[in-house]
């Protein structure tokens, strides 16, 4: 068995609100996103559809919490991935509160270019996706957006020029069978 439990939340839904973005004093920054997610049925006894909506608090650090305030807005389709937290916190009548969140360590937007309320035109590729490991708290990684690698342009090759030759690929990867796979678990 293992020693360690696994925290793994996967959320796709719609923001109910623009995300908040604030930055702490050393210029962090920290997003909260509130992510709906909705579950729809026939009811056995009358036969009507019904539905029932959760409510996620969600929230994103550093680049990726830069990302959500700049493209997220009200009503944009989200997958996120991450990871729940619960914090304790004393509010201003000095009672100790617990809050329960999901903190966000990959995130993919799902809506088309322009967003649903047609925002920007371009501002952010369809199925963009961004991400990193976060650690706990306030620290961490760095997000980094995820690139997608396109074949670069060929040139267009004069009609008197011979192609070019192609420098010669090396032999296909062939593992070495010969290792032991009796990995305890």
């Amino acid at each position: 068995m293992a020693s360690r439990g696994v925290n793994k939340v996967i959320l796709i839904g719609n923001l109910g609100a623009d995300p908040e973005v604030r930055y702490t004093q050393n210029s962090t920054a920290i997003a909260n996103l509130s992510i709906a997610t909705s579950e729809t049925w026939k009811d056995k006894q009358t036969g009507e559809p019904r539905e029932q909506t959760e409510w996620h608090r969600c929230v994103a650090y550093r680049r990726l919490a830069e990302i959500a305030g700049e493209y997220l807005k009200k009503g944009s389709k989200v997958y996120v991935e991450g990871r729940l937290q619960t914090r304790k916190w004393t509010g201003q009548d000095n009672v100790e509160r617990y809050t329960t969140e999901v903190v966000i360590n990959e995130m993919q937007m799902l809506d088309s270019r322009g967003g649903p309320q047609g925002g920007p035109q371009g501002a952010a590729p369809q199925g963009q996706g961004f991400g990193g490991q976060q650690s706990g708290g306030y620290g961490g990684g760095q997000s980094q957006p995820s690139q997608q690698q396109r074949p670069a342009p060929q040139p267009a090759q004069p009609q008197n020029q011979q192609p070019q030759q192609k420098p010669a690929e090396p032999a296909p990867f062939s593992p070495d069978n010969d290792f032991d796979d009796d990995i305890p678990f």
